[in-house]
């Protein structure tokens, strides 16, 4: 397309907002895939959405009050590397200490994501299992082997996984739609639809002029 007929085109109110639309889209598609380049990892980025890990009691563990202690909270958004599991430190959870990695990695149960600590790694005849646990629940989890594993958490950032929550049931998806449409109406449509609707009023000298003929 040449240079000329893409300003043509530009010119176009529906092209733009098109255009702008398929920009957002690349953008996010792209920020997502480069993510899990850079990480080696399927799932680079995760919401907590269970206080499994969290060491306060009680309510404590929602999330908003006491987002910045010890572990991981619900809601906190969680980025996960993908690591070598010979790699894996694993060890119990200590305050005073060097406490066992955070991994995400797949139920044994089926292929729900379970992010919990390694507090055992053992080696039997060449292959990794590992022993997990959540730092606020009572008893470790079951073993797994290494395959299951899908990363280490290497950063926590507390309060924005509440936002991918509230997107995983039916109203928040309707609700986060319903924003976006108004605001490709408020900034796109309805200036396109003003467009040129502006009554210009006539010069005092003009309206004088009309009186005496």
């Amino acid at each position: 397309m040449a240079i000329s007929e893409f300003r043509k085109w530009w010119k176009n109110d529906y092209f733009q907002i098109g255009v702008t639309l398929i920009l957002l889209v690349v953008i996010v598609i792209g920020f997502w895939y480069g993510s899990q380049l850079v990480l080696h990892s399927q799932y680079p980025a995760l919401a907590v959405a269970s206080g499994s890990m969290c060491i306060l009691p009680g309510s404590y563990c929602d999330g908003w009050s006491h987002p910045f202690e010890h572990t991981l909270h619900l809601g906190d958004l969680i980025i996960v590397q993908g690591i070598d599991p010979k790699n894996i430190y694993a060890a119990p959870y200590n305050t005073s200490g060097r406490s066992g990695d955070i991994i995400v990695f797949h139920s044994p149960y089926g292929d729900d994501l379970i992010v919990h600590r390694a507090i055992i790694k053992r080696e039997d005849d060449g292959s990794i299992f590992f022993t997990t646990k959540g730092d606020g629940n009572s008893g470790p989890d079951s073993e797994i082997p290494a395959s299951n594993v899908v990363g280490k958490v290497v950063m926590r950032i507390p309060w924005l996984g509440h936002i991918a929550l509230f997107m995983r049931n039916s109203l928040g998806i309707y609700i986060v739609v319903a924003l976006i449409v108004l605001l490709v109406v408020v900034e796109f449509v309805i200036p396109m639809l003003t467009k040129g609707k502006v009554k210009v009023e006539p010069k005092e000298s003009e309206q004088r002029a009309e009186e005496v003929t």
